[in-house]
Parts: C-alpha cells; structure tokens; sequence
C-alpha cells in the first residue's frame, strides 16, 4: 500500500504540480489572444494576409471608318504612401528634400516644416499607433504628373524600397462629346452593357494580369504590391474600327434633332447606309427625356423598336405583286377616291391626288401612296380562302416577304435588336382574317424595325443584291489589323432584276410625281416613299380610334447611281404635320443635299468623259518664247505641235488643232518687237542687244518706247506690262 500510494502521490504532483498550471496558462493565453487582445491579432492577421489580385489590362479604343476616336480610355492615378515599406536609413536620409517637394508640387496647404513633420509622424510609431500604411497623397493624378512625383528622393528607389503605391483607374471618354453615343453604348457596374461597348466587351477588355498583393489596411480594401517572379503583366484590349463616318453621323444627328425641335415628337431614328456594301454610316436616335425638356440619345430605336411601319412597306406589296406577275404598271385599279369597305371595315387614303380619282394606274396608285388601291390588288390576288390545297394566296403573299428576307433580324452587332413580327397565314394564334392582307399591304399588322426596312430598300438600291448591316470593319491591335469583317452578301438577288428596275422607277416617280413631290431638287436625284402609320389605334365597325402617328421616309440617293440609303422615322409629331411627307421627308432632304454638298464621291468629276478637241481659236497662237521652254510646257499640257525650228526663239502659230512650231529671228542692228512676250524673254533679247529695260506695271509686254526698227545704239527702253 505505501508503494501505491507514493506513485499515486507522484501522479497527483505531476497533474497538479506541473500539467494544470501549463493548462491554465494555455487556457489564459487563448482568452488573451481570442477575447482580451482579439481585435488587435485580427488586424495583424489581415495585415499580412497575402494572396494574388488581379491587374485591370488597359481598354481598347473606338475608332470611325477614317480613323477618328470615338471612345479611349483615359488614364489616371490615385498615389497613396507606405511610410513602412522604405529602410530607416533612407526614410531619414530623404527627408527634408521629400518634405519641400510634396509642400511644393503636390499640397501646397502643408509648409515644408509642416509636411516634414507630418512625415516624421507617420514614421513614429509611439504617435502612429495603427502603423497605416497607405497614406492618401493625391488623386486623379495624370500620367505626367506621376512620373515626376516619383522622381522625388526616397520615391525614386522604387515602387518596393520608395513606398509610394500608385493605383491605376481609367475614365472612358469621347472625344466626340455625345456623337453615336448609343451606336457606341458604355460597360458600366451594376448597368446592363449596350452598344459596341457591351457587345464587344471580352475584345476591347483584354486579359486582366494578377501580381501577388499584401493586404495593408484591415478597415478598407486596400491592397501593396509585393515584388515576386510570378506577376503577370495585363494585355490590354483590341481596338475596334467602325464604319461610322464623324462628317455623315454629325450632319445626320444635327438634321434629326431639328427636325425633333421642329415637330416635337416621343422618339426618332435616322440611319445612313452604304448601298454597295451595308455599312452603317451614321445612326442617331433621340427620345424625349421625361421631363419633356429636351431629346437625348437613351435608346437605340434604329434597332430595337419594332412598329407597323405604314406606306414605305407598300414597296414590298408592290414587289410582291409584280414578282409574282400579277399585275403590270400601266394596268388600272379601282381607288373609288379613296374608299372603300373591307369586311365591315373602313379603310381611307390619307393623300388628297385619290379624293377625286375614280381610277387610276398601278404606277399612280404607288406614287400617290393609295390605301385602297394597294389594298385591292392585294385582296384580289392573294386574299382567297383557306380552301386546303387549291388557294394559297395568303401563304404565297407571305412567302414573298420570306423571299425578301423582311421576317428575319439583320444580325448587326448590337445586343437588343427585335425581331420583325409576320403573321402565318391562316393562324388563329396569330388572330388572322380576311382583313389581315389587305391591312398588311399597307402597313399594319405586321411589325418591323427601321433598320429592317432600310436594309429592304438598300438591296433595290443595289440592284437587288441584299446586303448585312454591319458597324465594326476590323479589329486591331498597335495598329496591325487582327480580323477583318468585309462586306457580306445575304442574298445576290432578292427579286428578278425586271422587278427591281421597276421598283426603282416606282420609287423615283415618287418624289417626281407623288407625294414626296414637293422634296424634290433640281440639283441631284433621289428615290423614295413617304409613310405616315396610325398608332396606338383601335378599329371597329364605327371607324377608328387613332392615338398618333407615325411619320417616316425610306430611299436613297443619288437615284441614278445610288450611294446611300437613308431612312428617317418620327414617332408621335405633335405639331408641324403628322405625314411623312411635313415630317420625316424634310429631314431626309436635310441628310441628303449635306452630304452631297460635302462628299466629293458624290459628284461626277469634272474631267470625265473624252477629251475635247482644241480648236484654232482655243490654241495659244501667235506666242513667242523661247525653245526650250515652250517645248516643255506643250508637252507637259498634251497640246499637239509639229515643226522643229533652229533657233533658239520661236514663234507659236495656230494650225487648226494644233500647234505650228517657227523660228523667230531679231535683228541686232535694230530695236527688235517685244511686244506679247513674257518680261524674262523680252529682257534675255534686249539686254543681249545692250538696251539698257526698264518696266512698268506686271505681265506681258503690251508697249515698247522705242518703235521696232529703230536703229540700235544701246539706249534706253521702257516696258510696259499689262
């Protein structure tokens, strides 16, 4: 028992006598780190809390078809201070000069003494108890600004030994100030990306590098780069070049807004385009901001607003009708001036050329944009009953706007484009009836976009050849040429070349003859159709009930050889007129004699066609001068001259088309005829005879003081130039 008892004694000594005090000294320091002192060890862990962040790559720029940015990342730099990242030695050492160059070109609200002191204070760490360090030095600092401050002792030792941590930002700008602004949208946090911007995000982005960080402030996120192998240096962004013209897009914006100033509608759209090639040109857009103070460019229409679009749809009606060889131009439709009944359902012209017409021709019935005649060819060709498999009228109706690829998006490289809306004939999903046809043919119950419809009229434009709009022609990088996006053919012919030559000279009849007459200019051609679309409507047995309209023109110019084409679409005009004749057509018109005042390619050159034929009256005859000299301009003018004289004066003499060559001699006893001759020839001859030549006036010769032929003793002689 004592043996047992001794060893239990010994174990109790150790338990107690050693192992509960080391516990209980565990215990304390746990409660010291975790509770007592647990803010403290917390900032300390978040202090040293290492891990790899990432380097923002520089975003890549916008530029128009020549060349000119439209949107650039402009750098900036927000510079903050580790007092703790630099050896005491050099800290001390750079003091002072540190101290007057951040009093001097960075705050000058601190004197030297004072900024001298404010950076012993950071130093210290008996005043600096929470030994910060990322001190605020400047923001918004530019790139110029920052190369010198890091000139200054102590910075200059660099980023690691230097302490000063420079935080890159970027502001997007536009030189162009609000020009495009929806076509080249923005990619904001928290925003839903839009435009070239948002579309073309990941290329214009780049690769982010990452670089591994120090966290250096527990209370903000706030992060000191640490020098290590492993950093990976960003790539900065692509460059995107467009097809948007700066000139075409300011005169079309420019046009717009007066004509929104003008009428005071809710939104309107203006695009130009490339006939050859389905290039964007320009496109504008302007809606009323909900203060109704002024028109912005908060959305873009040209794309993502599809409406019924009224009479310029008629165009594909008529294409329908003369593709499928239903009707020619010079046959007749009954207009019954302009009204008629459709199944209970009033339909009227809104153009005053039908209220008198009983009727009219095809062609005239287009011109002067009648309801009721491209009604009633519609329903007397494709509105037959739904009968199985004998009549397909509607079914083939609808399959020509297939054929004219109208039921499809255009693909441009913008998010939010809509999707044109066609009814399936006879579906009663899409509530079709025996009034849907005629009401298509002019415009309604169906619904497209502006850029839609344009690109319909740009393929007649291009004699049928269908082309894909598109905004972006390449993308770059340093300026060497990564990808490039060349013009794309959706279809080669959209209709048979006699159907699109008739269209063409339907359109051109428009603005000769039709309601687009008064647009008209004798300075250039242009070919289009004016539209003016109920809205916000409800049509019933007792007529209808309209809550605006919508004005709009579609066409291109010049109209013999077409280079752009134009739509101009206005929505809900509350003052001015509400057709698209008062409406859309004048800032079309506006869009139009602009650019043909300003683009040369527009214009014919003056020197085209043959060369005409200089006759004798046109020829420089009876010229004297010398030789050699005449020789090279007659050459250099391509005027034909035959004849090789000795001497070293000639004499030019007109010989029908062409020019005689002749030697031209002068006496030396006598005072020779200068008289016609440029200064430098007549005084080469006087002189060289010892007359002494004085002149009078600029010129030619046009009188001598001494007569010719009178006899030579050196005298004096006085030029008269003229």
């Amino acid at each position: 028992m004592d043996i047992k008892n001794e060893v239990l004694y010994r174990v109790y000594f150790l338990l107690f006598g050693l192992l509960m005090p080391a516990a209980g000294f565990l215990l304390y320091r746990t409660i010291n780190i975790a509770v007592i002192n647990g803010e403290f060890w917390r900032e300390r862990g978040e202090q040293n809390y290492v891990m790899p962040r990432k380097i923002q790559a520089e975003r890549g720029n916008i530029y128009s078809a020549d060349g000119s940015l439209l949107a650039t990342s402009v750098p900036y730099f927000d510079l903050y201070f580790d007092p703790f990242a630099s050896a005491e030695a050099d800290y001390y050492k750079n003091l002072d000069t540190l101290a007057y160059c951040l009093a001097t070109y960075v705050d000058n609200s601190y004197t030297v003494g004072g900024f001298r002191e404010y950076l012993l204070s950071l130093r210290d760490t008996s005043v600096n108890i929470r030994r910060s360090r990322h001190i605020l030095l400047k923001k918004q600092v530019s790139f110029e600004e920052k190369r010198r401050i890091e000139s200054f002792p102590l910075f200059n030792l660099g980023k690691y030994r230097g302490g000063l941590i420079a935080e890159k930002l970027s502001e997007r700008k536009r030189p162009f100030g609000l020009l495009a602004r929806r076509v080249i949208g923005y990619n904001r946090e928290e925003r839903q990306p839009v435009g070239l911007e948002g579309r073309f995000d990941s290329i214009l982005g780049g690769e982010p590098g990452s670089q591994m960080m120090i966290k250096v402030d527990p209370r903000s996120d706030l992060w000191l780069p640490l020098e290590n192998l492993s950093e990976v240096e960003p790539k900065s962004g692509n460059d995107l070049v467009t097809t948007i013209d700066v000139n075409l897009q300011d005169i079309t914006e420019e046009a717009l807004l007066r004509g929104m100033r003008k009428h005071r509608p809710e939104w309107g759209t203006a695009i130009v385009m490339d006939v050859a090639t389905g290039a964007i040109k320009a496109m504008a857009n302007l809606g009323r901001d909900d203060a109704g103070k002024g028109y912005f460019e908060m959305y873009n229409y040209a794309i993502a607003m599809a409406t019924e679009p009224g009479s310029t749809f008629k165009l594909a009606t008529i294409m329908a009708l003369l593709e499928d060889g239903y009707v020619k131009l010079t046959d007749s439709v009954d207009i019954e001036k302009g009204n008629t009944i459709f199944s209970e359902i009033k339909m009227e012209d809104a153009s005053s050329y039908s209220f008198k017409l009983d009727s009219t021709t095809v062609q005239r019935a287009f011109e002067i944009s009648s309801n009721v005649g491209m009604a009633k060819l519609v329903d007397r060709y494709y509105n037959l009953p739904d009968t199985g498999e004998e009549n397909k009228g509607a079914y083939q109706f609808i399959q020509r706007m297939r054929d004219f690829n109208l039921d499809l998006p255009t693909g441009i490289e913008l998010d939010g484009e809509a999707n044109p809306y066609f009814k399936n004939a006879w579906s009663r999903d899409d509530q079709w009836s025996m009034v849907t046809l005629p009401w298509m043919a002019t415009g309604y119950e169906l619904r497209i976009t502006p850029l839609q419809l344009l690109t319909f009229y740009n393929a007649v434009a291009n004699n049928g050849r269908l082309m894909k709009p598109y905004l972006v022609s390449a993308i770059e990088h340093n300026g060497e040429v990564i990808e490039e996006f060349r013009p794309t053919v959706v279809q080669k012919a959209i209709a048979s070349k006699t159907t699109i030559e008739k269209a063409r000279l339907l359109l051109e009849g428009v603005v000769k003859r039709g309601t687009a007459m008064k647009l008209q200019t004798n300075r250039y051609s242009f070919a289009g159709k004016t539209g003016t679309a109920q809205v916000d409507y409800t049509r019933g047995s007792k007529g209808t009930r309209i809550g605006g309209y919508q004005a709009s023109f579609a066409g291109y110019f010049p109209a013999d050889h077409p280079k752009y084409s134009c739509i101009v679409v206005v929505y809900k005009p509350q003052e001015g007129g509400i057709y698209g004749s008062d409406v859309a057509g004048p800032i079309f018109r506006e869009i139009a004699d602009k650019c043909f005042n300003s683009m040369m390619e527009l214009h014919d050159p003056l020197n085209q066609g043959p060369r005409p034929v200089l006759y004798e009256k046109n020829l420089p005859s009876y010229e004297i001068g010398r030789a050699e000299d005449m020789r090279t301009v007659l050459d250099y003018l391509g005027i034909p001259h035959y004849g090789e004289p000795a001497g070293e004066m000639i004499l030019l003499t007109a010989s029908s088309d062409s020019l005689l060559l002749q030697q031209r001699n002068f006496s030396t006893s006598t005072v020779p005829s200068v008289i016609g001759m440029g200064l430098r020839d007549a005084v080469y001859i006087l002189e060289n005879r010892g007359l002494r030549v004085k002149t009078d006036g600029a010129g030619r010769v046009v009188r001598q003081s001494i007569r010719p032929g009178t006899k030579n003793v050196k005298q004096t002689i006085i030029l008269t130039l003229g």
